[in-house]
């Protein structure tokens, strides 16, 4: 029972880290790596260390997001499309 759930949470994991990658919203790549901290303090609890899970729970889901979504708002929120020569060319000019 146990190996079936770790399984669950590692995909779970590798969804979010693939989602966060993909991902051109910025708000929403935060929200999944937030939620990848989420996983893994839990599998650190499944694992018999909840020191470390209380940690990354801590640091990771609370801390880290919380930094990141206040200089989100302060920022972009998207993510800058890539221009093309002839604008480049033209501004440097």
């Amino acid at each position: 029972m146990a190996f079936i759930l770790i399984a669950v949470l590692l995909l779970l994991m590798i969804a979010a880290a693939i989602y966060a990658v993909v991902q051109k919203d910025l708000l929403y790549a935060v929200i999944a790596t937030g939620i990848i901290s989420l996983v893994l303090s839990i599998l650190f609890y499944l694992l018999q260390a909840p020191d470390v899970a209380l940690t990354e729970a801590a640091i990771g889901v609370a801390l880290t997001t919380i930094i990141f979504v206040i200089t989100i708002r302060n920022t972009e929120r998207m993510e800058d499309e890539p221009q093309n020569d002839n604008n480049i060319k033209s501004e440097v000019k």
